[in-house]
């Protein structure tokens, strides 16, 4: 990939010198780049991969793309009158292919370059290493370019699946979110490791992809453990509803692919063996901070780049280095990363003015509660704390649940809904301070949940914002009188 010639007109392969370097670019680089080149500056962006980044290709977008007709098939279901069929995996395929530019051989991310350089932005595919304050080297197709930042270096590299250290489970060549997002086929057997977002939706998905057997296997007690214990209780009985086989408190001792047969064979402490055509591991991920010359500039390489609430690296000098995304491990969700981003293309145009950043550019949002849902049946959608965080936390809370179910809204909407919702309220303040909610479509309820926390609304201000009729939305007036407004 070529670039365009900088500002100071100094030539690709010899040295470039720019007033911002994003390293990564996925949705974070990309809206670092808009942001900084709406204030004025110049910026170039670096990939040593796809341009479009890890959401674009193997999670956020693939794995939506995947779970929807899935979500759309068993909504039908639960209503009478409409006739479903089994899951057309090789369409469903097909579409996803559509959304992450795959035509059978390779991912094309020709839209993503031009959508980068439409902001004005300059581009470079290629290793891109820091040698310094300010500068790195970047190793590509076409040679080698040095680079100068004359503001500032935005590391927006992200992160990789990790693969857990039991014996014989690395050699079994086991999925990872990429493969399982990417795959061309449906196992008849499928093995997943882990109980968060990723093991459980993609457990889902091939379940309704046409997998016979699928076992989730979770060293915790229970599923999605960061979410309210209810969430994870709902999703296992519903798992089990779909003849999805859930192992809690599992302690993995050793894996072994068969050479003869293909399986891959998963031993136990205390139980018994289980055997898969493919096996998924899910069980965290780690930052793209090894390879990145961040020793150089003082920190540690493997691990997470800690950042303040203007995205400025702790432990380097200057103010100039900074980090969005995965790579900080504040929140790893994409929107998440896009909003820091945000914050951060706005904190270093301010400060190349010679101006202070206020509060209107510190990223807040995802100290106070990182919104997320999980794209399962049923929907897991939260936002700021849990009860028993929020008491960790030291607040004086009280929670308030209701079953969704008995909202007319969610009675329309399917047949034997089932779902539940809960709110955590800090009696000081009299505002809420976490809510979760569990069923059919309750994706949408989150935002509402949101505004009304991140904007600290009183419940006695909350009580007149009528919920329209008949929505699953009426939930809310359900949980303030429950409360006793």
């Amino acid at each position: 990939m070529s670039i365009s010639p900088s500002s100071s007109g100094e030539a690709p392969g010899s040295g470039l010198r720019v007033d911002v370097v994003v390293v990564g670019a996925g949705p974070p680089g990309e809206n670092v780049a808009d942001r900084v080149r709406k204030g004025g500056l110049t910026c170039l962006v670096i990939d040593r991969d796809l341009f479009g980044g890890e959401c674009s290709y193997w999670a956020c977008i693939p794995s939506k793309a995947i779970l929807r007709p899935i979500e759309v098939h068993d909504a039908a279901a639960r209503m009478p009158g409409v006739g479903t069929g089994p899951v057309d995996a090789k369409a469903v395929f097909q579409r996803r292919d559509r959304f992450t530019g795959f035509d059978g051989h390779r991912h094309d991310d020709g839209s993503q370059v031009q959508w980068i350089e439409g902001t004005g932005s300059q581009v470079l595919r290629g290793n891109a290493r820091m040698t310094g304050e300010r500068r790195l080297v970047v190793e590509g197709a076409d040679g080698t370019t040095t680079v100068t930042a004359r503001h500032a270096v935005v590391l927006a590299v992200g992160s990789d699946a990790t693969v857990p250290p039991v014996p014989g489970l690395a050699e079994a060549n086991p999925w990872t979110s990429r493969e399982a997002t990417s795959s061309e086929h449906v196992p008849r057997r499928l093995a997943v490791l882990g109980g968060g977002v990723v093991a459980v939706e993609m457990a889902q998905a091939y379940r309704g992809l046409g997998s016979e057997e699928v076992t989730i296997i979770e060293m915790l007690d229970r599923l999605v453990a960061r979410q309210e214990a209810f969430a994870g209780e709902m999703l296992a009985q519903a798992f089990a509803d779909a003849g999805i086989a859930v192992r809690t408190s599992a302690k993995l001792v050793k894996v072994e692919r068969t050479e003869a047969a293909g399986d891959v064979r998963l031993e136990f402490e205390g139980a018994d063996a289980v055997l898969a055509d493919e096996l998924l591991v899910a069980t965290g991920r780690r930052p793209r901070t090894t390879d990145l010359g961040v020793d150089t500039v003082g920190l540690t390489p493997g691990r997470y780049v800690d950042v303040d609430d203007w995205l400025t690296a702790q432990g380097v000098d200057g103010d100039w280095l900074y980090a969005v995304g995965d790579v900080n491990g504040r929140n790893l969700l994409t929107h998440m990363g896009k909003y820091q981003a945000r914050m951060c293309g706005d904190v270093i145009v301010r400060r190349a003015r010679g101006e202070q950043p206020g509060e209107a550019q510190r990223a807040r949002a995802d100290r106070l509660g990182a919104p997320s849902v999980v794209f399962t049946d049923p929907q897991i959608a939260s936002v700021g704390h849990t009860e028993d965080e929020a008491r960790a936390a030291g607040l004086s809370v009280r929670a308030v649940e209701y079953d969704i179910g008995s909202v007319s809204g969610a009675s329309l909407l399917a047949d034997g809904y089932r779902g539940r919702a809960k709110i955590v309220i800090d009696e000081d303040r009299k505002v809420i301070v976490g809510a979760t909610f569990v069923g059919q479509d309750v994706a949408e309820l989150l935002h509402s949940a949101t505004v009304a926390m991140i904007g600290a609304v009183p419940l006695r201000d909350l009580w007149h914002a009528v919920p329209s009729y008949p929505t699953i939305s009426e939930v809310w007036l359900r949980l303030l009188e429950t409360y006793g407004l």
